[in-house]
C-alpha cells in the first residue's frame, strides 16, 4: 500500500487551552506528533453521526473547549 505524499499544509490558531486539551488527547494515545492527532481527530469528527450543521452558527462558536461549562 502506497502511502501519497502530504503536499498541503493547513495552519489553525488555539488559545493555550484548547492547545492544552489537544496535547493531553494526543499524549494519552501515545501518538506521535500534533498533526497526527489534529488527522485523527478529523477522521474522528468525520465518521461521527448526529451532527448537523448551523448555518447561521459563526467561527468563534466553534471551539475545542466546550464555552457554554462553568
Amino acid at each position: 500500500m502506497t502511502i501519497p505524499k502530504r503536499t498541503y499544509r493547513l495552519q489553525i490558531m488555539l488559545n493555550s487551552e484548547e492547545l492544552a486539551v489537544l496535547d493531553a488527547w494526543r499524549f494519552d494515545r501515545r501518538m506521535p506528533s500534533r498533526s497526527d492527532a489534529v488527522r485523527e481527530l478529523l477522521r474522528l469528527g468525520q465518521n461521527a453521526s448526529g451532527h448537523g450543521r448551523d448555518r447561521s452558527a459563526k467561527s468563534v462558536d466553534y471551539g475545542v473547549i466546550d464555552s457554554t461549562v462553568d
